[in-house]
């Protein structure tokens, strides 16, 4: 086995890696809970900004707020976990 064709393709996958993490950083999903709730992440799975419609707010019902918010965290972050197995799927490499 040639050592420096192996060294060769180890940095490429180091700068390809780097590349596909920038673009990850770079990109936003969105997910939102009925409409009330909307959560934007980037695509490393990062919270960015979290918007609440005022008629989503009950002062007799936290709990209803609370599982809009989860909801709308849950379903960005899924979003955001197929973006980065999107971007990974080339490369072949185990946990990539």
């Amino acid at each position: 086995m040639d050592m420096k064709k192996l060294m060769k393709q180890m940095q490429q996958a180091q700068v390809a890696a780097t590349k596909i993490q920038e673009d990850l950083a770079a990109q936003t999903v969105e997910g939102t809970a009925s409409g009330l709730v909307t959560v934007s992440m980037n695509g490393h799975g990062k919270v960015q900004t979290l918007k609440i419609k005022p008629e989503a707010v009950d002062g007799d019902d936290v709990e209803a707020l609370e599982d809009l918010i989860l909801a709308a965290i849950n379903d960005a972050a899924e979003k955001a976990d197929a973006l980065q197995r999107e971007a990974t799927a080339g490369l072949g490499i185990p946990g990539f």
